[in-house]
């Protein structure tokens, strides 16, 4: 016995109109409308963008305070140097990302190219500094800096919750 799969043929050879596989609210979508130039300008002014650099401040100040806080804490300078680094971990590879997304690109596929070679020198260098830690920080504390590291990537949720408070 021989089965077969019905795709969409009728048995005198002639095919079936098929339905289109779309989600239920495909039709409830709004067409796309492109905006004018006073209507982009005031987009602009309902939703102000944070400047990458005031982010990458914010990073380096909260390392800062967790480096206070672990000389503060721990009475040892390895605690407060492994905070330092850890918070010198997430700013400087931010900051070159900063750098590269603050260029202006001629197209969106270039911003989009430039986007994805930033992000990935940025981790380059944020993974090269993790595997020299050792060697450049004297009585490392993995923890500290870890701990460091974590608290100033969550300076980026700050700041969305900074522009959302404008």
């Amino acid at each position: 016995m021989t089965d077969t799969i019905d795709h969409g043929a009728q048995h005198d050879g002639t095919r079936r109109p098929t339905r289109s596989a779309g989600f239920a609210d495909e039709a409830q979508d709004p067409p796309f409308k492109t905006l004018s130039r006073e209507e982009a300008q005031a987009l602009r002014v309902n939703l102000p963008q944070v400047s990458p650099w005031r982010v990458v401040a914010a990073q380096a100040a909260a390392g800062l305070l967790c480096t206070a806080i672990a000389w503060l804490v721990t009475q040892r300078s390895g605690a407060a140097w492994s905070a330092l680094y850890g918070a010198l971990a997430v700013a400087l590879p931010g900051a070159l990302l900063a750098r590269g997304m603050t260029r202006r690109a001629g197209s969106a596929v270039a911003a989009a190219a430039g986007f994805l070679f930033w992000e990935m020198l940025k981790i380059g260098v944020a993974i090269a500094m993790l595997v020299i830690a050792a060697k450049v920080v004297p009585g490392l504390s993995w923890p500290v800096l870890l701990l460091t590291m974590v608290v100033c990537m969550k300076v980026n949720w700050v700041a969305l919750l900074w522009r959302a408070r404008r």
